[in-house]
């Protein structure tokens, strides 16, 4: 049924010279005021001007050949970003010239939403446009927010930062999960904040810990239009003020599948400088990366669409996501702001 796997991510500059064209290819045709493009290319620039997720994806597709080989399962594995080499346009190209007709999609985003999931097929369905006759068809792999390959090794990381923690402080210790805020009106078409709930709240519970919120971060909006909050810096001044004695936050990126440069500035940075000033001891657990668990959960998900009688794994009471989308599955027309007379 299938002859070949894409990968579908995000994409990253690997240079500084490569930071303004590949912001200006992620913002082309947003409304985000061009300051705020500069200061996220300030970020970059603070990491050397190269982003780790292109290299943390060669990572990923190393370690899915590793499984692949280990597991019998015979499929080539090709590589295509939204917004930086190595392209979808050149990734179908390849794939074209490689004889490929028919390929499964590993999207690098855990929950539904336009910019996690819509937008990638909607640049997927533009690429093959592109490539012409003969471009392969691709089918997505479905959302594996509470799938137990992601459930399970994000459980692991909340253990692991809660035990990095003096053992008398253990148990006040805040429990915060963070996502990528997206616009109010992107949120309102889509299962994105419940699909965040419910990954959060499985996490936690195989963690054990009781109590936990949601923030987010990244917002790359104009301040006038409203997006998801509250803001994971905002949110740690919150809670200070309410409980002076606060000593210990744990941020879990659930958002996010790696360590790219939005969980290393906006948390490990920006948030972690919040926490000094306050006085409180942030600890940020890691992403799921390259975990065995997650890796060999991208395997299942390949299985599942080829051999149907597999076990459609997931948690908790709302199921595994669908395969196919429907027709208006996460719309999103941008509302712009009104312009001030």
């Amino acid at each position: 049924m299938y002859d070949a796997l894409l990968l579908v991510s995000f994409g990253g500059p690997e240079a500084p010279d490569e930071v303004m064209p590949f912001l200006e290819n992620v913002l082309r045709g947003k409304n985000v005021p061009r300051e705020r493009m500069l200061e996220v290319a300030e970020h970059y620039q603070h990491f050397g001007g190269v982003s780790p997720i292109n290299e943390q994806n060669r990572q990923l597709i190393a370690a899915l050949k590793d499984d692949f080989a280990a597991n019998g399962v015979e499929l080539p594995i090709y590589w295509g970003n939204r917004n930086w080499h190595p392209l979808l346009p050149d990734a179908l190209t390849q794939m074209k010239q490689d004889g490929v007709k028919r390929a499964l999609a590993f999207f690098t985003s855990a929950f539904s939403s336009y910019s996690g999931c819509r937008q990638y097929r909607e640049n997927i369905a533009d690429a093959q446009q592109e490539v012409g006759d003969g471009a392969p068809e691709v089918h997505k792999l479905r959302m594996f927010f509470n799938h137990p390959g992601f459930v399970e090794p994000m459980a692991e990381n909340v253990r692991n930062a809660y035990a990095s923690i003096d053992e008398e402080r253990r148990a006040e210790a805040k429990l915060l999960f963070t996502a990528h805020s997206i616009p109010m009106s992107m949120a309102e078409n889509c299962k994105y904040e419940l699909q965040l709930n419910e990954a959060c709240r499985l996490v936690a519970e195989q963690a054990g810990v009781g109590a936990w919120e949601l923030v987010y971060q990244s917002r790359s909006g104009p301040p006038m239009q409203p997006w998801l909050e509250p803001d994971v810096c905002d949110h740690l001044r919150e809670l200070k003020s309410q409980q002076p004695e606060l000593n210990d936050v744990v941020i879990v990126p659930i958002g996010f599948t790696s360590d790219h440069l939005e969980v290393l500035f906006d948390l490990d940075t920006e948030a972690k400088q919040v926490g000094e000033e306050l006085g409180v001891n942030v600890v940020r657990a890691a992403t799921v990366g390259t975990h065995p668990r997650f890796v060999a959960m991208i395997r299942e998900l390949v299985l599942e669409r080829m051999q149907p009688e597999c076990e459609r794994l997931a948690l908790g009471e709302l199921g595994p996501s669908h395969d196919v989308c429907p027709e208006d599955c996460c719309r999103y027309t941008p509302r712009r702001p009104p312009v001030a007379s």
